[in-house]
């Protein structure tokens, strides 16, 4: 048809061969051509980046007054004052570490042998970080992605609350200038380490493998070891009559606290996939059953084991299973969800009410009994549970892939032995230095009044 109208319009007929074959070959240039173009540029997406920011406020109020509340309910009232202290100081400072060099160190990359272990300092002060800039992690969303410094503002929580769970471990007995160098040099010897580690495109761990969502090895085992070390170190509290417990001052706190954390992971876990897409719904909703079923699962062996059920119990129980489900929340699906948060009640639950009465330490709110442990299994549930279904490129043992399971033992045991080792050269150095614990003097008037002149709960007039 077209060489017919060519020829009657009187174009030879050479050119009116040719230029159908022109034309086809047009055509087919332009159908090829969105195959062969080239990748689109990542973008901010403005989705994202307000799910993000939403995500970041909600770990901040794990620390305060999520956590601070929770411990601080646990203790003596002559130590709540202490507890909260040291949940604000960790928020300040450790804030500003992260800006001045950390964040450089636990993501930036290095050169030559200190490439897999720790960051440079390229990002110092988020140096060449402009407001419009894309973060370079993300997680399913390669094009759709959330600005650099929502990124940074995002892990600096996650860096906040990971020292922050220690003081659990050493509460109504450290000297507050002690506690607070340590933290410090914790922070950037430990912690940025083992974060780049784990979540670093150039980390060992991460090239090897391991698999943490959301802080399972590099937040919960890191400081539930570092807690371990710090409590045997630091050695008992001086409780009165030969007591080898306390009664915790204020329940009801110690429920709000548990309640903020249950809320406030939810940022945590879910917002960890960097995104506002399923893979967020998906974490989010294996957060709540894993919490769900351990807060149950809890009260249960509390109700045969003690005869009762109780509020402390339940709400430890809950917090266990969050921390269960952190490294495997973006890996597994609910029924794995359910048997993580079900079995790490059992585990801590052996833990904080054998192990501990009979190795004599003293953990004095059960840091490395729910963190340690809870981080732990749940690091191996997520190479145990990991199902393809949630994310094709990554499974476990009981999805066809069993060397993920030794995968994450090297992930546990690297973080136990350095952290482990680190934390207990910085104590001695602390101690050598500017003393770390209380006088029996300071201990017995409370750490409110000895190291911050206040008390809680003032007699009205």
């Amino acid at each position: 048809m077209i060489i017919k109208y060519l020829k009657y319009i009187g174009l030879p007929i050479g050119l009116s061969v040719v230029l159908p074959v022109v034309s086809f070959a047009q055509s087919a240039v332009a159908a090829v051509a969105p195959v062969v173009s080239a990748t689109p540029t990542p973008f901010i997406s403005a989705g994202n980046t307000a799910w993000m920011i939403v995500a970041s406020a909600l770990v901040m109020l794990m620390t305060i007054p999520g956590l601070a509340l929770f411990y601080g309910g646990l203790v003596r009232n002559k130590n709540l004052l202490n507890m909260l202290m040291q949940c604000f100081i960790i928020m300040a400072v450790i804030s500003l570490e992260w800006i001045a060099f950390g964040y450089s160190n636990a993501f930036g990359s290095s050169t030559g042998a200190l490439a897999p272990y720790i960051g440079g300092f390229d990002w110092a002060f988020l140096k060449g970080i402009g407001i419009n800039d894309v973060s370079p992690y993300f997680i399913s969303q390669p094009t759709e992605r959330i600005p650099h410094i929502v990124f940074v503002l995002f892990q600096c929580m996650f860096a906040v609350i990971t020292p922050a769970l220690i003081i659990g471990a050493f509460a109504e007995r450290i000297k507050f200038r002690g506690f607070l160098v340590f933290t410090i040099l914790w922070a950037i010897v430990v912690y940025n380490p083992v974060a780049h580690w784990v979540w670093s495109a150039d980390g060992w761990l991460f090239k090897l493998g391991a698999l943490d969502f959301a802080g399972g090895t590099v937040v919960h085992v890191n400081a539930g070891i570092a807690a371990l070390v710090m409590a045997i170190m630091l050695g008992k509290r001086k409780l009165p009559n030969g007591n080898n417990i306390t009664i915790p001052h204020n329940i009801p706190f110690v429920v709000i606290g548990a309640a903020l954390l249950w809320f406030g992971w939810f940022g945590f876990n879910a917002g960890s996939g960097l995104a506002a897409d399923g893979l967020a719904g998906s974490a989010f909703l294996v957060t709540h059953i894993a919490a769900a079923a351990a807060a149950l699962s809890w009260a249960l062996l509390d109700w045969i084991i003690n005869k009762k059920p109780t509020v402390i119990g339940i709400s430890t129980g809950a917090v266990a299973g969050l921390v269960a489900i952190t490294p495997a929340a973006g890996f597994v699906d609910v029924s794995g969800a359910i048997i993580i948060g079900l079995l790490v009640s059992v585990f801590c639950f052996f833990m904080v009410s054998v192990v501990k009465k009979k190795l004599g330490y003293d953990d004095s709110l059960d840091a490395f009994g729910v963190h340690g442990i809870g981080g732990i299994w749940g690091a191996i549930a997520t190479g145990l549970f990991a199902n393809p279904l949630i994310q094709s490129a990554y499974s476990g043992t009981f999805y066809g892939n069993s060397s993920q399971l030794g995968i994450q033992l090297i992930a546990i045991g690297a973080t136990l032995v350095y952290s482990g080792v680190l934390t207990a050269i910085l104590f001695k150095i602390v101690e050598k230095t500017l003393g770390i614990r209380a006088t029996e003097e300071e201990e017995y008037s409370g750490l409110d009044i000895s190291q911050h002149d206040e008390i809680a709960y003032n007699e009205s007039e």
